[in-house]
């Protein structure tokens, strides 16, 4: 699972509307309850679960946030191609090495966001995950009732310049789990002025 791979042993921008047809928010919140079908199945299954023996023994799914259409948001996003490779801060002394393959803008609660996006330099070798980019961040939330290291979404490298964020698809790094893993600290310029009370919530282990 590409949730694995992460956590391992002066321009003038007009904000797009963030607002999305009815229908395709239904299609979204859809989208969302499956992702949460499918983590939780993840954390399940053995093989591929992050849980400690102790915590999996006794796990019967994890808590999440209501899911809400609200904090699901269209964004505009901005290529930026120049940018150099750089080392990412982890959990442990591992650096894994990204590029900020590009930004996001969008609202929420009509207040302006931008959020980089990252794409791991490894990944871009394997032919499953070489289109795949890295939406790591905090908010508000974090520390009290989600993860105090902050939180992932994955996207795909789009094709237009518009990207939608469901924050109801935010996960928790494995490092909220077990000691085990080593796992990317969101950069600070990816820490979100606001409460994101949407996506996988703090867990309680052992």
């Amino acid at each position: 699972m590409l949730r694995r791979l992460f956590c391992l042993g002066g321009f003038l921008l007009v904000f797009i509307s963030s607002d999305l047809a009815y229908s395709q928010k239904a299609d979204l919140v859809k989208s969302s309850k499956e992702f949460q079908k499918e983590l939780n199945e993840e954390f399940r299954d053995p093989e591929e679960s992050p849980l400690d023996l102790e915590d999996l023994a006794n796990f019967e799914a994890l808590e999440f946030f209501e899911i809400d259409p609200d904090f699901i948001v269209k964004a505009e996003f901005v290529r930026t191609p120049a940018e150099s490779p750089f080392m990412m801060k982890t959990s442990t002394d591992r650096m894994p090495v990204y590029v900020k393959y590009g930004e996001l803008y969008f609202s929420l609660n009509n207040k302006n966001y931008k959020l980089n996006v990252y794409q791991n330099q490894e990944l871009t070798q394997d032919p499953e995950y070489f289109d795949y980019l890295f939406l790591p961040f905090t908010d508000r939330t974090n520390g009290k009732t989600t993860y105090g290291g902050g939180r992932y979404i994955d996207l795909r490298i789009p094709q237009t310049n518009e990207v939608v964020i469901d924050f109801n698809k935010a996960y928790n790094p494995y490092c909220a789990y077990s000691g085990r893993y080593s796992c990317p600290i969101p950069p600070e310029e990816n820490d979100l002025d606001i409460e994101i009370p949407a996506g996988v919530k703090a867990f309680e282990g052992h």
